[in-house]
């Protein structure tokens, strides 16, 4: 008990307890995050996604959100073990932390590479 007066505040409800933080009130808004991968040029576009465990699926982009989760329609899965298979699916979500390779199915274009020194 004796030591109650020394020392910062221990924030109760008698007063501030902040601790060089501003009120939530006056908080700085974080700037938003730009998205690395910009899927809008593939709505409505037929994409190939790779899944951890091997899977592979192609389909038409119907939407997604920050976290890679897409929504496919037409959806075919194929199977590559012993004999190639395809098995269609319809309308189908995919959960973003497991996709990992998107790519759209009518080709993608060459670019040079951009970490080589250009002298």
């Amino acid at each position: 008990m004796a030591d109650r007066s020394r020392g910062a505040a221990r924030g109760g409800r008698g007063g501030p307890a902040s601790r060089g933080r501003p009120p939530p009130s006056t908080e700085v808004s974080k700037s938003k995050r730009e998205a690395i991968l910009d899927l809008s040029k593939y709505a409505n576009e037929k994409i190939r996604v790779k899944f951890t465990g091997g899977r592979e699926v192609t389909g038409i982009l119907k939407g997604y959100d920050q976290l890679l989760n897409l929504v496919l329609d037409e959806v075919e899965e194929e199977n590559n073990e012993a004999e190639p298979q395809k098995r269609t699916l319809g309308l189908v979500v995919l959960r973003g932390p497991t996709i990992t390779l998107l790519s759209p199915v009518d080709g993608s274009e060459e670019i040079s590479n951009p970490f080589v020194s250009q002298e």
